[in-house]
């Protein structure tokens, strides 16, 4: 992944293109007196295969940038694109997947049914769609849970189910926003190992948000969001 302040990225290779592309990136709530400016002139690619933690505290932008990385909110000010992986509208069910922080199973579907929906939503027939819900409830030892309701699961157990759901459509890019915010230390630390693996099992490119320092550190790159500006350690960032 690669950062500036108010410039345009470097030109890339047909080999480098991004999975995403952000260019003065900015995201305003609200108008007049009243806006709320989230994010500032943010310009950033997300390469293919690449692992980040994006840090802050609370109400730094955190959550607005990977809406945005995720297509499910569009900017105010700049431009975003995704051109290793095609047009905003073909983003989800596909080539992005997101896990959100809060619940995200529906209650009235079983385990199966839940991790099925998005390859029915893709257009995979019900047969396959549940075929693929299996095995990647295995992938993550979740298939005796496959026929319980959502409200039978613990948080940390529905948590994975919902990375499973997202992994059954084999994305190229992952988005976790805050993961781990309402689990116990122990069953964050298992969605996090389940995140990294599928990530690098598919090759996919996983960007987590996170306000958690031990977790930060599990990633091979940190990027720190401030008041909706996105600042890059020299150590960790490959400036352009």
């Amino acid at each position: 992944m690669t950062t500036s302040a108010g410039s345009a990225p470097a030109r890339v290779t047909p080999s480098d293109v991004p999975l995403v592309r952000c260019v003065g990136l900015g995201r305003t709530f609200g108008s007049g007196r009243g806006a709320v400016v989230a994010l500032h002139d943010v310009t950033c690619d997300v390469a293919a295969a690449e692992q980040l933690a994006l840090v802050g505290p609370s109400g730094s932008g955190k959550s607005t940038l990977l809406h945005l990385l995720a297509g499910l909110d569009a900017p105010t000010a700049g431009t975003i694109s995704w051109p290793a992986l095609g047009a905003r509208e073909a983003l989800r069910p596909g080539p992005v997947g997101v896990v959100f922080q809060g619940p995200s199973l529906l209650p009235p579907l079983d385990v199966t049914e839940n991790v099925a929906l998005p390859l029915l939503l893709a257009g995979v027939d019900r047969k396959a769609a549940t075929a693929g819900a299996r095995t990647a409830l295995a992938q993550l030892g979740l298939d005796d849970l496959g026929a319980k309701l959502p409200e039978e699961l613990s948080g940390g157990q529905a948590q994975r189910v919902a990375v499973a759901r997202v992994l059954a459509g084999a994305p190229r890019l992952i988005l976790a926003d805050e993961p781990t915010g309402q689990l116990d230390h122990v069953a964050g630390a298992q969605v996090i190992d389940v995140l990294i693996e599928a990530a690098t099992a598919l090759g996919a490119a996983l960007v987590v948000s996170t306000h958690d320092e031990e977790l930060a550190a599990r990633m091979a790159e940190r990027w720190q969001l401030s008041d909706g500006r996105l600042q890059v350690s020299a150590a960790t960032s490959r400036r352009t």
